[in-house]
């Protein structure tokens, strides 16, 4: 089965068009609390996405899944998650969350009305996990790396691929029985890590879905709609293709990439430390 590729946007037009190019998540983004003071200094995308943004895009999603990430469990976690399903959300992401009774408040606030999806990126929540995964209700978990690995005093996302800290964690929610996926991924031939390893680490750990990066369609940059629909196009189609060249290899291809991610990623880390100096 192909990944499941997400795109976070709340543009009518650019949900439309991703949806026709064969993006099966189209993601609205609502998260706020404490996300600037974690990633204050990181060039990652900070949403400025609302309530309101998916009962408007709900009417252009029509073959694709509506996913929502709501804000980290608060006071008016309630309310804001039935907003959120009451306008149409397929799934609902947690973010942030740390232990299994965070989980379970959660689940029970779903009610059932939608698919469960964890964003596993804090510390406290990897060491929990064998624990967190046995709460009724789950339907899937992101292993969400941009927040994770500065939880770990990391300096690259992907180190917790080299470092075999994602191997561990997939294979204690593959255990349950839970559909998972991890981290982002850009165009092929593109990324401090090119698209090409990580596509192939996401087959070796057994990876259901993926992100789709910003830098794979930055929309802050490219404004025209042809051109917003030729990347697409061209970049999903690349991306299918390069998954029915990952289906026939066989298990010695994935062990070659994943030496070689480990060799590009702690090069990248040493570059990263050597700027630091």
């Amino acid at each position: 089965m192909s990944l499941k590729l997400m795109y976070i946007t709340n543009d009518p037009i650019v949900a439309t068009i991703a949806e026709q190019s064969g993006v099966d998540r189209i993601w609205i983004d609502l998260e706020r609390m404490g996300k600037e003071e974690r990633q204050h200094e990181m060039n990652s995308v900070k949403s400025n996405h609302i309530l309101k943004d998916v009962a408007k895009i709900r009417p252009y999603v029509k073959n694709s899944e509506l996913m929502v990430r709501v804000n980290p469990l608060h006071g008016n976690s309630q309310a804001e998650i039935d907003e959120v399903i009451n306008s149409g959300a397929d799934l609902v992401m947690l973010p942030m969350f740390k232990v299994t009774s965070d989980v379970s408040r959660y689940v029970d606030m779903v009610g059932g009305r939608a698919k469960v999806m964890l964003l596993a990126e804090t510390a406290e929540a990897i060491e929990n996990i064998e624990d967190i995964v046995r709460v009724p209700g789950i339907d899937e978990i992101h292993i969400g790396l941009n927040d994770l690995h500065l939880a770990y005093n990391l300096n690259f996302m992907f180190e917790l691929v080299a470092n075999g800290t994602v191997d561990k964690i997939c294979e204690i929610i593959r255990y349950a029985g839970i559909p998972y996926g991890f981290g982002g991924v850009a165009k092929l031939g593109e990324g401090l890590l090119s698209a090409e390893y990580v596509l192939a680490e996401h087959y070796r750990l057994g990876s259901s879905m993926v992100i789709l990066s910003r830098s794979f369609c930055d929309t802050c940059m490219i404004k025209e709609v042809e051109q917003i629909r030729s990347v697409f196009s061209t970049g999903i189609k690349s991306i299918r293709n390069y998954e029915t060249l990952l289906k026939n290899q066989d298990s010695s291809y994935f062990i070659n990439n994943h030496k070689k991610v480990q060799e590009i990623v702690y090069s990248i880390v040493n570059e990263i430390e050597r700027k630091r100096q």
